[in-house]
């Protein structure tokens, strides 16, 4: 039995020709086609009922009333309600009790890791272990410039240090004078009590500069920072003898120190932050592994 020849069928063409090759009219598919028309269908369904289309104030709110935005805010406002319980317990007891407190103890160390990781670790670093020589201190050690306590943490971060940009009558405020800038000091002079404080850290030192400046030191630094060199909190002047440095201790950073005074910010939280967020924080980093 012979098979019928296959009988070949003239298609149209678009008309379009290029180098004798002809483009054929072959209509699309019709399950494409048909997946074609249902698309649009459902986009402009979704443009009626959605918000679609950008306006030059906002967008079309759609008939729905669907709104992204006020989805998360939602559900924002349903975790604030969650805690707002823990966040008025959180805000009433005595900052000491919060640690013994099994509750507050586990709040505190997720909610202040959360505030921390939002709003200081830009400064103190993810690891809280700060940025030397920016002048933002470590928070893990046990060398603190204003008190370690979980009050003076609170303290500290609630009004902030020197924060001229956004006034605090409470802030903690302390100011090194320019020795060289306002020619409080001769540059020999500088240079001396630059080699008696490295002396005083246990650091290599010229021995006749360090002999001159400790003269230099009882005269100039000793009202803010002790004879001994070992600082005092209530104004925020440095312990000078623990090698641990907010700028660093080399020769070069110390001069510049000297010379031109230092005067590093930090904000007041009271105006960003709710008593609670401040004492989740202050909590968190009080058990970072340097709190007093």
């Amino acid at each position: 039995m012979s098979k019928k020849p296959i009988q070949k069928q003239e298609v149209d063409t678009t008309g379009h020709e290029w180098d004798g090759i002809s483009e054929f009219n072959n209509p699309l598919p019709k399950w494409w086609l048909y997946t074609f028309y249902v698309c649009i269908i459902w986009g402009i369904g979704y443009s009626v009922a959605y918000p679609a289309w950008p306006l030059i104030n906002g967008n079309t709110a759609g008939m729905l009333g669907d709104s992204q935005r006020g989805n998360v805010m939602a559900e924002i406002q349903r975790f604030d309600d969650m805690n707002k319980p823990i966040e008025e317990k959180l805000a009433a007891v005595e900052l000491t009790d919060i640690a013994s407190d099994p509750e507050l103890a586990n709040y505190t160390q997720n909610a202040g890791a959360a505030v921390f990781r939002t709003w200081c670790a830009q400064c103190h670093g993810a690891g809280a272990g700060g940025q030397q020589k920016l002048g933002y201190p470590n928070l893990l050690d046990q060398d603190w410039l204003w008190g370690g306590s979980i009050e003076d943490i609170h303290t500290t971060v609630s009004h902030g240090i020197r924060n001229a940009t956004d006034p605090d009558d409470e802030a903690r405020y302390s100011q090194m004078p320019a020795f060289g800038k306002d020619e409080l000091l001769e540059p020999e002079q500088i240079d001396q009590v630059v080699q008696f404080v490295r002396k005083l850290s246990g650091q290599e030192a010229d021995a006749a500069l360090s002999g001159e400046g400790e003269v230099v030191f009882a005269d100039n630094c000793a009202s803010c920072h002790a004879e001994d060199g070992t600082g005092d909190r209530a104004q925020g002047a440095p312990n000078l003898t623990d090698a641990i440095w907010l700028y660093g201790g080399d020769v070069a950073t110390l001069t510049e120190t000297v010379t031109n005074a230092r005067f590093g910010e930090m904000p007041n939280w009271n105006t960003r932050l709710s008593e609670a967020e401040i004492r989740a924080v202050s909590a968190y980093v009080h058990g970072l592994g340097g709190g007093e």
